[in-house]
């Protein structure tokens, strides 16, 4: 008998079944069948094509029992059947799909192809010469100047007279610099100005009384409008002046989040509402996930061997169980892997642990860095905070932009954050140094000299000075003297 597989057109097919029928409603047997292989062919002929299935013909008779079918062997195709993937079920129903990790990393989807190049704007290389103007780049003059009117204007509410300069302020931010570059944000603020134990910077720089005044009269939006602003905006305190895309303060429970919405998620759109809507508009995610979250399944609480990898897969999303350490694991979720490889290295990490490892500076790392020396103190005012949090992240970004744009000089952070505080208060310096047209009147000696009320009186109250003004000769005291250029402000 020949043994070889022979190939069956459709027509046979049916006549098959239609024999196969019968023989079961007479009960008889079914002749011309035997245990050779066999395969369905939709041709008379051999063909390199793939085989295609008969179609179902329904009997006249109902449906025999399973076990008095004939059986066909496993490799053929028309009726091998691929078993279901082992699946499991979050606490909120979530299914999640078991896969092996492959050998490649795949093809990457086409919003993980960055074709802009890297690095600072040619604004950035232009303008930025120091540490200063990397400052300025993020915190500009309009930034400030409304911080100063804003300041002024709360200050004026009980003293008409008060006043600060963008320079003042300058050497006031210079001071939470130093205070943030020596660890000091849980030290009380005025012991830096100390005459046993403080720092000669701060005595230097500004008075303790007059660093009182401008942290009490600190603010970042005028009072008299506020309360028609609030009813849009609660951020409104600090609108105008965060650099940063997009902040907005937690407030408890917020009636307009919609109740199947978790409170994360809803934050995290919120976030990033002006500019993307995450997968909606082809934005990947990659980042931690905490293991007792419903929508995960309960084996990622389990412990597994070290070193070792579990993936799984819900709808776009794949979820990485890399054991770690003995007693603890890390799960990483991703939208941007369809498929998770595995590093040959000793600890076999996962594609998705070790590229969370190198993006997640933009998060993880700003957040330590921050930390470490942070110009943060202790304030019952929530506005002040976020100045706080605005001054630290653009410390970081201006040292990442100066390191960028002078690519010569490799300066620690702390150094850099200590020269640029020198940096913002050397002009309100100058303005308290000694004015350099110290001149006195002619035809009279050193030892004759008179003191004389300053004829500027732009920043004074008739002071007393022995000074005169190189270009008009007017008599001008310390504080109506631009001493950069030598002469009174009136000749600027």
């Amino acid at each position: 008998m020949d043994k070889r597989k022979r190939l069956m057109n459709v027509q046979e097919a049916l006549e098959l079944l239609n024999r196969l029928s019968e023989a079961e409603s007479d009960g008889g047997e079914v002749s011309g069948l035997s245990d050779e292989s066999w395969v369905c062919s939709a041709s008379d002929g051999s063909s390199d094509s793939d085989p295609e299935l008969p179609r179902n013909v329904r009997p006249s008779h109902p449906d025999p029992p399973l076990a008095d079918w004939p059986t066909v062997p496993a490799h053929a195709e028309v009726c091998a059947t691929e078993p279901s993937p082992a699946q499991e079920i979050g606490k909120d129903g979530t299914v999640w799909t078991v896969m092996e990790p492959c050998g490649g990393a795949g093809r990457r989807l086409i919003q993980n192809i960055l074709t802009e190049s890297a690095g600072p704007t040619p604004h950035a290389r232009h303008n930025i010469t120091d540490k200063l103007t990397a400052f300025m780049c993020l915190c500009d003059n309009v930034m400030l100047e409304e911080i100063r009117d804003c300041t002024i204007a709360e200050a004026r509410r009980d003293r008409a007279t008060w006043d600060v300069s963008i320079m003042e302020l300058k050497a006031f931010i210079a001071l939470l610099y130093v205070r943030g570059a020596y660890c000091g944000k849980n030290i009380e603020m005025e012991s830096f100005w100390s005459e046993q134990w403080g720092n000669g910077f701060f005595n230097a720089t500004l008075s303790r009384n007059r660093f009182r005044e401008i942290m009490r009269y600190l603010r970042f939006d005028k009072k008299e409008t506020r309360r028609c602003r609030l009813t849009t905006d609660k951020f409104t305190h600090v609108r105008k002046v965060k650099y940063m895309l997009n902040g907005f303060p937690y407030l408890g429970k917020d009636a307009s989040r919609p109740a199947t919405q978790r409170l994360g998620e809803n934050v995290v759109l919120r976030l990033v509402e002006p500019f993307v809507a995450l997968l909606a508009k082809n934005t990947s995610l990659v980042g931690t996930i905490k293991r007792n979250k419903r929508e995960l399944p309960p084996s990622v609480q389990g412990r597994s061997e070290l070193f070792s990898t579990k993936v799984l897969k819900s709808d776009k999303m794949v979820l990485s169980v890399y054991q770690c350490k003995p007693r603890r694991n890390v799960t990483i979720l991703s939208t941007q892997h369809q498929h998770v490889a595995i590093s040959t290295e000793k600890k076999k990490k996962p594609e998705t642990v070790e590229y969370y490892n190198h993006s997640k500076v933009g998060v993880d790392v700003l957040d330590q860095m921050a930390r470490q020396y942070s110009v943060k103190g202790g304030t019952r005012r929530w506005p002040v905070a976020v100045f706080y949090n605005v001054l630290d992240l653009a410390a970081i970004n201006a040292w990442v932009l100066y390191r960028s744009c002078m690519s010569q000089e490799n300066i620690p952070r702390r150094d850099f954050m200590l020269q640029l505080a020198h940096e913002l208060r050397a002009e309100w310096m100058a303005s308290k140094a000694p004015p350099l047209a110290d001149l006195p009147f002619s035809g009279a000696g050193a030892e004759e000299r008179r003191r004389m009320t300053c004829m500027v009186k732009a920043h004074c109250m008739q002071n007393k000075t022995f000074c005169k003004c190189v270009k008009c000769g007017d008599a001008v005291c310390g504080k109506c003297t631009a001493k950069v250029l030598s002469v009174c402000n009136n000749c600027v």
